[in-house]
């Protein structure tokens, strides 16, 4: 009988468990201050391009600007590829006229992007669509 229940305690840590792995590439961030880049929920990978008033992520269907200071350039491991490198981590809020928006904690994008020179609307990963 123990038998058992050891297996059914190893088939819901492996079950339960997995969710946790894909924050992992995450857990490790840290901002400019030292704080956490995020929490169990609010880094996701982002598509990235450069626009002439600087770096851009495509985040909750619409492009955002992000700000130079929380940007680092660094490869995360686990990153799928899907975006090119680009990964966003912030939180979205709700203005008192119903409008959201998003603040950014911290993003990453690939080492070779500061190779890039700034020219409008490179886009990295797929192509997306939106207003430049």
């Amino acid at each position: 009988m123990p038998l058992k229940l050891d297996f059914y305690a190893a088939i819901l840590l492996v079950t339960f468990g997995a969710p946790s792995e894909a924050h992992d590439t995450y857990s490790h961030l840290k901002d400019l201050w030292g704080n956490s880049c995020c929490n169990d929920q609010d880094c996701r990978p982002a598509p990235y391009r450069l626009s002439p008033g600087g770096v851009q992520m495509f985040v909750n269907g619409e492009w955002i600007d992000v700000p130079d200071h929380v940007i680092q350039y660094r490869a995360l491991v686990g990153d799928s590829g899907e975006t090119g490198g680009g990964h966003w981590c912030g939180r979205t809020y709700q203005a008192h006229d119903g409008r959201s928006f998003q603040v950014t904690q911290c993003a990453i994008l690939p080492p070779n992007a500061t190779n890039l020179v700034r020219t409008p609307f490179a886009v990295s990963g797929r192509e997306i669509h939106g207003d430049p």
